[in-house]
Order: C-alpha cells, then structure tokens, then sequence
C-alpha cells in the first residue's frame, strides 16, 4: 500500500500490464514492503558508523561528511513538511548545477516521501512551465541565480506555490537561514518500494521533454547494479567527480553509487569549462570520472595545447578510470587519454534506462588481444548489464542475429526500464506490443554480445538504398589530426535521394580540407559512394542540454 497521500504521480501510472515486471520470486530475494532510497543509501552509511568520513567537497573549500549530509537533508526535510506543508506524494522541482546543496536537497526530498523532479539550470520560464505543467510540483528549490526564471513560470503556474533559494546563506527566508533553524534529525517516510521518487525528463530535442518515472525499488536496484565490478566497480577509497550533472538521469545515478559505498564525491558545480575541470583534478584527483564525450574531448584537446604551452600546470590523475556516455565515444579519444594513462569505459543508456543499459568493460576473453582489438570494443556501447534484457529488431519484425553484421533497433526491458512516460499515452512508436521500449537507436551485437550503435534511426542515411551510418563517419573525422569535432547528417540528393553532409570544427590555427578528410576516411575503411557530398566548417557543434550533438539545428542550419 502506497504512503502517498498525493497520489497524482501514481494516477498517471499506466496499467499493470505496461508496467517493468520483477521476476524475483524466492523469498530471499524479495525487496521489503517498505523503502525509502534515502534510508538505505544515506541513513545506513551514518548507521553503519561512517558519519566522520568525508562525503563531499566543492570549489572554494566546502567539506562535509556523511554526518553533515544527512544532518543538512534532515533539516532541509523538515523544512518541507512542517513549513512548506509538503506531504507524501507531493513534486518537488530542483534546479541547480551539480554542488552539495543539490544533493541535500535531493535527499531532504526523498526522505519527506516527495518525487523530486530535477530539471536544467539553463531552462527559461517558458521551458520550465511546460515542466511545471506537467510534473505539478508545489515547491522548487534553486540555485539563487535561478530564482528569476521560476519566480517567472510561477506566475503562470499556480500550483507551484512556493520558491526558495538554497545558497543565500544569510538571507531571511532563504532554505539555508530556514534549515538552520531546524532539528537535525527526521524519521523518514515509510515509502513503499513501488512509491515513485523521482521524475526525470528526458532532453526533448525532438519535441517537448517527456518524464520517465523512478521508484524507489528501482533505484535501488539500479545502484546496486551500477556499483558491480564491471561497471562503476565503486569503493570506499574511491574519489569520484561527476561531471554529468545530475538532472540528467541522477547524474547516471552515480552520486547514488558513491553514497552507498561511502565514497568521496567532487562536485565541480558550475565550473564545466576544460581549464576550470583540469585545476579540480590536480587538486583533488579522482580516481573516478564521469562526463559526456564533448566536455572530454574539449578537455584532452586543453590539456595536450598545455604541454607545450604551460609545461607542468597540470597533471592527469595516474589510474583514473573514465565513465563516458551520452553519446558515442570516438576511439580517437579512448586513445588519446589511454597515452596517459587513463582508460576511458563507455556506457550506453538513457533517461528512459535509469540510465545504465550496457557497458563495455574489458571482458576476460579479451585480455591477451591486440591494443588495437581493446580500442576497437572500448569504442563499442558494450554488453548489457545484468537485469536488462536487449534484442534487435528488424525492419522485418524479426529479431536480427548476434552475428556483428545484421543490424536492428535496441529495444530493452528489465526492472528499471520505464514502462510508460508521465501523463502520456503508451504509443506503439516507444513500446512494442508486448512491452518493450524501443530506444531509437540502431545497432549490431556479436557473438560475445557488444553493441555497436550505428545511428539513431532518424539520423540513418540512406543513399542510393543503402545504409550509411554518420556515427562511423563522426568517429573516423574525429580521428583526424586536425578536426576537434565531426556532426553527420543526411541532406536530399535529386539523384541518390539522401547524401552525407559533414559539418566539421577545425582545431585552431587549421582550416577545412576536403581531399585530406576524404583521403583519411578512405584510409579508414569507408567506400567512396559513402564518403560525404559535402563539408561545412562551423564555429561548434549545436548540443542539447546535454551535451549531444543537436543534429536537429544542424538540418536547420543546411536544409538542403
């Protein structure tokens, strides 16, 4: 039986049938009736006596251990519910770029039996009243310089009836004045494990962002998942910086990861920019890593110029290991931050997927093969994690081989894959008749279970009736010496119906040149009828909130 007393998120939930179904059916492996993602993944480390061990820390100083955190969700908790009358059920929207407040809150929101629902700190009052009216959230807690933009949506938005800034640390009325004055302790709800936690919406590039819906079973599920020695392979001595910001999908769930295992956490906060990450890693090296490609190939790019000009400012953390996702990983770059000895682990996966999905870890099978051989699978998605179900699916409707070559759309299923989006139809364009979602994304699988994702399928080129993908072109130009980033997309042809168009960003001081691009994607492989019509050199790659290539701006940018 549910503890919501609002029960709008689990009106809006679809039938059972459409709904992630948990095959765990011996008694040993039942979840309890009642969870709370809060209790087991902060209270239990303070209980377990790791309060005086440090938790997190922030530009400018901030340190805080376990203890603190939980003492500063306690307080923002209560808070909440004797203040702000939050009640079970209740949405709570969070607006901030990653940094320990955010994270207390996050917590403080989950402990109180709320769904919190983060959203981008960029997003103007027309973007986030179309959250707002969709989420029906009654409290937004934001970063101070945020307030403006959702002081803005409240007015057209009504039921949110409250909005308090966090970070204002003398300020009456802000969250940090308030809490302060607050007891430091808070029983915590007693949420049943199918209690939805969290709305996350997806980053819309395609039309307005939809909410895939949380609980706490499988956020549970998905930490401990996670935290397996093949994928985030998390431990008590690790440093981990999450650079992925953590409306996107929790950050990966990462900082759920890291406080259940009594890590260290790094929050960068708004300092995203290549030379501001570099100084972070020197002065506190992680020993994990988590980012999209674009942020890490901008920050490889920053830190190789340096050697030459600034000899010594920085220096790469020895033995980091690097979670990179949110888009395809170039094997350019695997190799490139593999010359200094970090080794960059790709993970597909998406908002939809809590986000985990697949990774590709060096499996044992492969621990005598060539560099070459390692490179070429690093830069594949990789081999489902446990839990998660992956077929391919034809254009026929028929399952296409794990054989490396035939290929179809990802579609997945398990435990923490959504079944639905929040207050949408389930429509036979996501999910399939019997309850697959359907990713969009096309991919092969071998024999040993990789996936290599060859494109989204509205971003497929088809020319002259054959398939080109532009992820393998985007790749191979970004292995050229002079290209900082490479965007693929499909213009009309009179003849072939579709051709490749690449729109490329030079590194400075070079400049476009054509027969050297296509003399390099011969090199690499490609046939002549595949290389692209046409080159465009652009300024940057437009990217959506984040960080994916924004193809969408780029057909906008050359329709024909």
């Amino acid at each position: 039986m549910t503890a919501h007393l609002d029960t709008f998120a689990r009106d809006h939930l679809p039938p059972a049938s459409a709904q992630p179904e948990f095959l765990f059916e011996l008694p040993e492996l039942q979840f309890p009736a009642r969870l709370n993602c809060a209790t087991e993944l902060l209270d239990r480390r303070v209980a377990e006596g790791q309060g005086d061990r440090l938790c997190i820390s922030a530009p400018g100083g901030l340190r805080w251990t376990y203890a603190d955190l939980q003492a500063r969700a306690n307080r923002i908790a209560n808070v909440l519910v004797c203040e702000m009358g939050l009640v079970p059920g209740n949405r709570v929207l969070l607006s901030a770029p990653n940094n320990p407040m955010l994270a207390a809150c996050w917590f403080a929101v989950m402990k109180a039996g709320g769904i919190a629902v983060a959203t981008m700190p960029l997003l103007r009052a027309k973007e986030l009243g179309e959250i707002i009216a969709t989420a029906q959230p009654v409290v937004a807690l934001c970063d101070a310089k945020l307030l403006d933009e959702l002081v803005l949506a409240q007015q057209q938005h009504p039921v949110l009836h409250t909005v308090v800034p966090f970070n204002l640390m003398t300020e009456p009325g802000s969250l940090a004045v308030r809490a302060a004055q607050k007891d430091g302790r808070f029983s915590a709800c007693p949420t049943a494990g199918h209690d939805i936690a969290l709305l996350a919406f997806t980053s819309g590039t395609t039309g307005n962002p939809k909410a895939a819906l949380y609980s706490h079973r499988s956020t549970i599920l998905h930490t401990l998942v996670g935290c397996l020695g093949d994928c985030w392979a998390l431990r008590s001595s690790d440093v981990v910086l999450p650079v992925t910001p953590m409306f996107h999908a929790n950050s990966w769930g990462m900082p759920y990861g890291a406080v259940m295992t009594g890590c260290k956490l790094v929050f960068p906060g708004p300092h995203l920019h290549p030379d501001d990450l570099l100084d972070l890693m020197r002065d506190e090296p992680p020993t994990l890593s988590l980012g999209v490609p674009t942020i890490w190939m901008s920050l490889i790019q920053t830190y190789e110029a340096s050697l030459q000009t600034q000899p010594g400012r920085w220096k790469l953390p020895a033995g980091m290991r690097s979670l990179v996702g949110g888009a395809a990983v170039p094997e350019a770059l695997i190799r490139a931050f593999d010359k200094h000895g970090i080794w960059i682990l790709q993970g597909w996966g998406m908002t939809e997927t809590s986000p985990l999905a697949t990774v590709s870890y060096p499996k044992s099978e492969f621990k005598d093969a060539s560099m070459d051989e390692r490179y070429r699978r690093a830069a594949m998605a990789g081999v489902p994690v446990p839990l998660v179900d992956i077929r391919l699916r034809g254009e026929d409707g028929q399952d296409a081989p794990w054989d490396g070559q035939h290929v179809g759309e990802i579609q997945v299923h398990g435990p923490f894959i959504t079944g639905s989006y929040h207050q949408v139809p389930v429509s036979e364009d996501k999910f399939s008749p019997d309850g697959w979602l359907r990713t969009g994304d096309v991919a092969s699988m071998d024999t040993h279970g990789f996936v290599r994702i060859t494109d989204r399928t509205k971003d497929l080129i088809k020319s002259g009736g054959e398939w080109i993908s532009s992820v393998d072109l985007e790749n191979a130009l970004m292995g050229h010496p002079d290209v900082a980033e490479a965007a693929v997309i499909a213009i009309p042809d009179a003849k072939w119906s579709e051709c490749p168009l690449a729109c490329v960003v030079c590194k400075p001081g070079k400049t476009l040149n054509v027969a050297g691009l296509n003399a390099h994607l011969l090199a690499q492989g490609f046939a002549k009828w595949q290389l692209p019509e046409r080159y465009e050199a652009i300024p940057a790659v437009p990217r959506t909130s984040t960080g994916k290539f924004y193809k969408l701006k780029l057909r906008e940018m050359f329709p024909t």
